[in-house]
């Protein structure tokens, strides 16, 4: 009896650190890194006669794309709510400080249209969005 207790006792361990390393090894791996979200809200100054206000548009959308083309931008576009956040960029950068000296070659944040407010923010690399 007592040794049909020791078989079934080693039995049962062996199975259960079985199942403990098979499920590690098909566990999900997770690795955040960390990208920033800029909030673009209204700026001071958006008192532009319409004709200057879309040269800054044009000049705001070409810098987005030279960003994106420099993989710098992942992500950007503007919200449909009429609410003080005016669009999101997510950037793949080293740094906040890095990201706050991209934001400012916008140039409707050097006009004053909009403003960055610039958080670090964490996601799963290789992500993207559902069609």
């Amino acid at each position: 009896m007592r040794k049909s207790f020791i078989y079934i006792t080693i039995f049962l361990s062996f199975s259960i650190l079985t199942y403990i390393v098979i499920s590690k090894e098909n566990a999900p791996e997770f690795k955040l890194k960390t990208y920033y979200l800029v909030f673009l809200k209204s700026g001071p100054k958006r008192d532009q006669t319409k004709d200057v206000a879309m040269e800054i548009q044009k000049g705001h959308l070409a810098n987005i794309k030279r960003l994106a083309n420099q993989g710098k931008i992942v992500i950007a576009g503007p919200l449909l709510d009429d609410s003080e956040v005016r669009g999101i960029f997510i950037f793949n950068a080293e740094s906040k400080e890095e990201v706050e000296v991209l934001c400012a070659t916008d140039p409707a944040i050097k006009a004053g249209r909009l403003i960055a407010e610039v958080h670090p923010w964490m996601s799963e690399p290789g992500n993207c969005l559902p069609e």
